[in-house]
């Protein structure tokens, strides 16, 4: 009894474990209790802190660079992780906010609200959703593939690129100055490198510094330190030690000086003017469309013509509204008096005999009228400030189609450039631990982790490499590291939030800086470029093109697909096609390639693609240029072995050539046609008209059943298909030997020989 109790268990245990596949399938993460035991979980807890440490201050970071609020990388940091682990396919990926992610998110919205608006964060989490339900239905319908759209030298570029711009992007920040965006960002960083030469606020360059190289030190040291984390606690004490934010709230009065005064009053009238003439635009662009409506053809295009002036006037005047803003940013001043009372005039102008009590105070303003009674007064550094205490609320993103409509596209890239991004970290990993990823099942799991996210305050998030090189350094064996890693942000945002104010804006920009360093790969463009010319040149067309069209990245990476494609589609349509004659190690070559002689009486001709309705009439045309140059041809080869598919307009056009060269008395044959080709010719009887004792297995057979018959009374003294036969003035070397203009004897037999060349 006991034996067929024992001996039926295993049996029971299979059926058991069949029973439970679907549902590993709808769920992931139940393969992790294959894994658990006690020592794992101590290894992904190990992890997951160790990981945390980084993600908290990078969250943070990378918020900001996609035109958030610091703490709204913490939110991304808290269910995403968690969601894309458990049913991601990959156990030791780590998902959260990411640069190349961020800075695409702050690029979408852009054009839509201003940066940290709450529109812009509401769009912003509208992004999340739509990413996520992209990245969703794309993996459930296993459409995975689709990102072999984004070729790998397209991201090499435009990864590149994307490094340099996040990284000078940091600039203004690292400097402690402060300029408006520009239409390029090339512009912007001019701008940030005027305003450093005229003004740098030497504290917040100073603590950027020391933060650089606490986390290049100990990452030298070892890269077991939490680097970052160090860089963040020891800069925060230094902040909040030496009082290095300085705020204040003061009237325009308070300014001892006319000229200053004057210049805030202009700025703000300006803003007046623009907001009138922005209104009148708006009411004419309402009557140009009813006249639209009614065909008022003169009333058209008296409105169209008051529009552009309007439009002409609106840009003369936010330009000007721009420079009063430069030169307000650029006004440094002293402070006389108490702090209750001070008096404040230009830098180097108190009066004699007045005590300074402060000095390089600076005006903060943004993209709005100043208010003469509440002017925000600079006169530190800027630091993260607030960070509200609790978990995100959960609520789903407000739907407005008529932005969503505006987000479609860049939601796509977002979602393809996020996924290549986490499938290549998850594959180099998998590399060394030996898991099998599914692609599709990770679109699944960073889908829901967006989703997820959106209905609890997230911006877009990815795979990160450097997180997941920590994660599998550290030694996590399942997704439990993604879990822990995400009640350290928990227990952030409950209780420790109020250490983070203090934290300098500066450090934050140190450590996306010291981030992107890995995304920078110059070796990959020129890896690319000694692969295939092509790829080399689309991927330096992609990386300028991103550089110069930021920060509408979007153009850059949709230059560079439309290039591939392009390249793509132009190959398939003109493919190489090549004339074959025997080389010197007994192989057939490419005569033009090699410098060989051409038979003059059988062309053996190697056409490198499938043979379909976009191409064929390409061989066509190249056999019929032969004929036209060659008039003894008495025979046509075709080398099949690079054909894999044949369809009915291939099929036509084979048929029709074959009775045109027969016609002439030129025979046709083929060899190398491969199952699926031969398949297709007997269904259309191909097979028939061509003959099956023209269908040969190789090259080096066909030449030598064909040679004999196609060589009758022939002229030509030695064959370049039978011996090789280099042009004049051409060497070639077989055994240390030279070979100068003349032929080379290699027997053609039906064995070993005659190896197509593919190169």
């Amino acid at each position: 009894m006991s034996m067929m109790s024992s001996g039926s268990s295993p049996s029971k245990k299979k059926k058991k474990q069949s029973a439970q596949s679907p549902i590993r399938a709808i769920f992931p993460f139940l393969r992790w209790f294959d894994h658990l035991n006690s020592s794992t979980i101590r290894a992904d807890l190990i992890s997951g802190i160790t990981v945390a440490l980084v993600l908290v201050p990078q969250s943070m970071a990378y918020a900001q660079l996609a035109g958030l609020p610091a703490y709204y990388g913490l939110y991304a940091a808290f269910l995403p992780p968690v969601v894309a682990a458990m049913f991601g396919s990959s156990h030791q990926l780590a998902t959260g906010p990411v640069a190349v992610v961020s800075l695409m998110t702050a690029t979408a919205l852009a054009p839509l609200a201003t940066a940290g608006s709450a529109s812009f964060i509401a769009y912003a989490i509208l992004l999340a959703l739509m990413v996520g339900l992209v990245q969703f239905l794309l993996g459930v319908f296993r459409l995975g593939l689709i990102v072999n759209f984004l070729s790998h030298p397209v991201v090499n570029g435009f990864t590149n690129a994307a490094a340099i711009i996040i990284a000078t992007s940091q600039l203004a920040k690292l400097f402690g100055v402060s300029v408006d965006r520009y239409e390029h960002h090339y512009e912007t960083i001019y701008q940030v490198i005027k305003s450093a030469l005229v003004y740098t606020h030497w504290p917040t360059l100073l603590l950027a510094l020391l933060a650089f190289g606490l986390m290049f030190g100990l990452k030298r040291i070892n890269k077991r330190i939490p680097n970052v984390l160090v860089a963040v606690v020891v800069t925060t004490l230094i902040s909040y030690l030496t009082g290095f934010e300085k705020n204040r709230v003061v009237t325009l009065d308070a300014i001892q000086s006319a000229e200053v005064q004057e210049v805030v009053e202009k700025y703000n009238a300006l803003y007046i003017q623009v907001d009138s003439l922005t209104q009148k635009r708006f009411e004419v662009a309402a009557l140009l469309k009813e006249a639209e409506r009614q065909e008022q053809v003169h009333s058209i295009m008296d409105y169209e013509h008051a529009l552009s002036v309007l439009n002409w006037i609106l840009h003369d005047e936010e330009e000007l509204i721009r420079e009063y803003r430069e030169e307000i940013r650029l006004i440094r001043l002293d402070a006389t008096g108490d702090d209750n009372q001070a008096h404040y005039h230009l830098a180097g102008t108190p009066p004699e005999g007045v005590k300074v009590t402060g000095k390089n105070w600076r005006i903060k303003v943004k993209n709005q009228p100043l208010d003469p009674h509440q002017l925000a007064f600079i006169g530190g550094g800027q630091v993260v400030g607030n960070i509200p205490r609790g978990l995100p609320s959960l609520s789903l993103p407000k739907l407005n189609f008529e932005i969503m409509l505006d987000l479609v596209a860049m939601a796509f890239i977002i979602s393809l450039l996020g996924f290549m991004e986490a499938i290549s970290i998850a594959k180099a990993m998998a590399a060394k631990t030996g898991q099998r990823l599914d692609p599709n099942q990770e679109l699944i799991g960073q889908g829901l982790a967006n989703i997820v996210g959106s209905a609890t305050l997230c911006y877009p998030v990815s795979g990160s490499f450097s997180r997941s090189a920590v994660n599998i350094q550290s030694g996590a064996v399942t997704g439990m590291s993604s879990v822990f890693s995400s009640l350290m942000v928990m227990i952030t945002l409950l209780f420790f939030t109020p250490l983070l104010y203090h934290l300098p804006q500066s450090v934050l920009a140190a450590i996306i800086m010291m981030a992107v360093i890995g995304l920078v790969n110059v070796k990959g463009i020129i890896h690319a470029y000694q692969a295939q010319k092509y790829d080399g040149a689309i991927a330096l067309i992609s990386f300028i093109a991103t550089l110069g069209f930021a920060p509408h990245l979007d153009k850059g990476i949709m230059i560079g697909v439309v290039l591939s494609i392009g390249h793509y589609l132009f190959r398939n349509i003109k493919p190489e096609v090549a004339i074959l004659s025997k080389y010197v190690d007994g192989t057939f070559r490419s005569s033009e390639r090699r410098k060989l002689k051409q038979c003059r009486y059988m062309a053996v001709i190697r056409f490198n693609n499938s043979l379909f309705f976009a191409n064929v009439n390409y061989l066509e045309d190249k056999i019929l240029e032969l004929l036209a140059s060659k008039p003894e041809m008495r025979h046509v080869h075709v080398v099949c072995n690079g054909i894999n598919e044949l369809d009915a307009s291939g099929e036509d056009t084979l048929s029709m050539l074959i009775s045109r060269l027969r016609d002439k008395k030129i025979d046709m044959s083929f060899s190398g046609v491969n199952e699926s080709v031969l398949d297709t010719m007997v269904r259309t009887h191909l097979i028939d008209k061509i003959g099956y004792d023209r269908i040969f297995g190789n090259v080096a057979l066909a030449v030598y059943n064909l040679h004999d018959r196609t060589h009758k009374n022939s002229k030509e003294d030695k064959c370049p298909l039978i011996h090789v036969v280099p042009e004049e003035g051409v060497t070639l070397a077989v055994d240390d030997k030279e070979f100068q203009g003349k032929e080379i004897p290699i027997s053609a037999s039906p064995g070993g020989v005659g190896i197509e060349d593919s190169h």
